[in-house]
C-alpha cells in the first residue's frame, strides 16, 4: 500500500519487483491483500475526517481522475440514483487539507463530486458551536461549498500567476505587482521565523504588508480608471481577476490565521496527480475508496514527519484497539498510546 499509493507505484511493476526478488506475488493478489486490509484501517479514515471537519482552515481543489467504472453510461446512470450528476461527465479526486490544533490533515475524494461539494459534505459533520472555518481556494466557483458559510480566502499564487502568463507583454507593470507580492512574501516568512502568534502574525501583516497591498490596490485602479491600459487586454484581465476577489485575497489582513496561498492543498493533489500518471485509472469505485483511505492516511503521517511504514504496521496489528479508540491512534499521538500498552503490558 505504501509503495503504491504513497510512491505511485503500479501494480504491474510491483508484481515485476517480486518477481525479481525471487518471492513472486501477481498483481491481483497485490491488490486482494491490500483491499482486504483497508478494512483494518477505515476507523482511522473515519477519524481523520471527523477531525478535519472541525479544522480552523480548510484547504480545498481537485483534479480530474478516470474510473473506468464511470465510462459506461448505464452504469454511471445507476449509481447516480438521485440524479445528482445527470449530464456531469468528468470525475474528479478532490483533495483537502485541514489544520486543526497545529496538525495538518490529508483526505481523498474521488468521484463525480467536485471539491466544493466534498467539502460541503465534509463540513455537515462539524461541531455546530465552532465558527465558521476559513476556506482557501482558488477562484473557480466548484471549490465553494453550497448552502454552508465559509471566510473565504483566495489564493495569491493563483492571482501571481496571472501576471506572470503577461509578463513578457506588459513587463513593467508586472514587475510592481511581483514585487509587491514577494514583499508580502517575506513579510510571512518573517512571522514564521519569529513564531509569531496568529494574532501577532495579523498584526505583523497590518503594520508592514497592508500599506503595500493598499498602494497597489490604488495603482491598480488608476491604470484601468486613467486608461493607461485596456480593461480587455491580458493584462487588463488579470488586474480584473485581482480586484473581483481582493477581499479574499487580503483576508490575511483582517482575520488571525487566514493563509496567503493554497500550495498546501496543491503539494497534497500531487499524490493524486501521480497515481494518475503512473496508474491511469482505478478500476472501480471501490478501488477508488481503497485508494483515497491509504493516501489520505498516507499523506496525513507524512505532513506529520513521522514513520509512515511503522505507523501502518501499528495500526493494523492493534486494530481492535483502534476501532475502539481511533483518536488515540492519530499520527501525531499514537506513539505515545503505544508507549501506555507497552507499560501497562504484564511481564512475560
Amino acid at each position: 500500500a505504501l509503495l503504491k499509493y504513497g510512491s505511485g507505484l503500479p501494480w504491474n511493476r510491483l508484481e515485476r519487483l517480486q518477481r525479481g526478488l525471487g518471492i513472486p506475488l501477481p498483481a491481483s493478489t497485490q491488490w486482494e491483500i491490500v483491499r482486504d486490509a483497508a478494512r483494518l484501517y477505515a476507523a482511522v479514515y473515519a477519524e481523520l475526517i471527523h477531525q478535519a471537519a472541525d479544522g480552523q482552515v480548510l484547504y480545498n481543489d481537485d483534479t480530474t481522475m478516470k474510473v473506468l467504472e464511470l465510462d459506461n453510461p448505464e452504469r454511471r446512470k445507476k449509481l447516480d440514483t438521485d440524479g445528482d450528476f445527470e449530464g456531469r461527465t468528468g470525475v474528479f479526486t478532490s483533495g483537502i487539507v485541514a489544520t486543526k490544533d497545529q496538525h495538518q490533515l490529508a483526505l481523498f475524494f474521488t468521484g463525480q463530486k467536485h471539491a466544493g461539494e466534498n467539502l460541503r459534505d465534509l463540513l455537515t459533520q462539524r461541531d455546530t458551536e465552532l465558527s465558521s472555518p476559513i476556506q482557501m481556494c482558488d477562484g473557480l466557483s466548484r471549490n465553494l461549498p453550497e448552502n454552508v458559510l465559509t471566510l473565504i480566502a483566495r489564493c495569491n499564487a493563483h492571482n501571481r500567476r496571472n501576471f506572470i502568463d503577461v509578463e513578457s507583454s506588459f513587463p513593467d507593470e508586472v514587475r510592481r505587482v511581483l514585487e509587491t507580492t514577494a514583499q508580502v512574501y517575506r513579510n510571512d516568512a518573517a512571522t514564521k521565523k519569529l513564531r509569531l502568534s496568529s494574532d501577532e502574525r495579523l498584526r505583523f501583516h497590518q503594520e508592514h504588508s497592508k500599506p503595500l497591498l493598499d498602494d497597489l490596490a490604488q495603482w491598480s485602479k488608476d491604470l484601468i480608471d486613467q486608461r493607461k491600459i485596456e480593461p480587455n487586454s491580458s493584462l487588463g484581465g488579470a488586474i480584473a481577476y485581482m480586484t473581483k476577489h481582493w477581499d479574499a485575497l487580503t483576508l490575511f489582513l483582517r482575520v488571525p490565521g487566514a493563509p496567503l496561498d493554497n500550495n498546501l492543498c496543491e503539494r497534497v493533489l500531487k499524490k493524486a496527480i501521480l497515481h494518475r500518471k503512473t496508474a491511469l485509472f482505478y478500476k472501480t469505485l471501490n478501488g477508488a475508496r481503497v485508494g483515497d483511505l491509504f493516501m489520505s492516511i498516507i499523506h496525513t503521517a507524512e505532513l506529520a514527519k513521522i514513520d509512515v511504514f511503522g505507523y501502518l504496521v501499528a495500526l493494523q496489528r492493534h486494530h481492535e484497539r483502534v476501532e475502539e479508540d481511533p483518536a488515540a491512534w492519530m499520527p501525531w499521538n499514537y506513539s505515545d498510546t503505544l508507549a501506555q500498552l507497552t507499560a501497562s503490558a504484564p511481564p512475560t
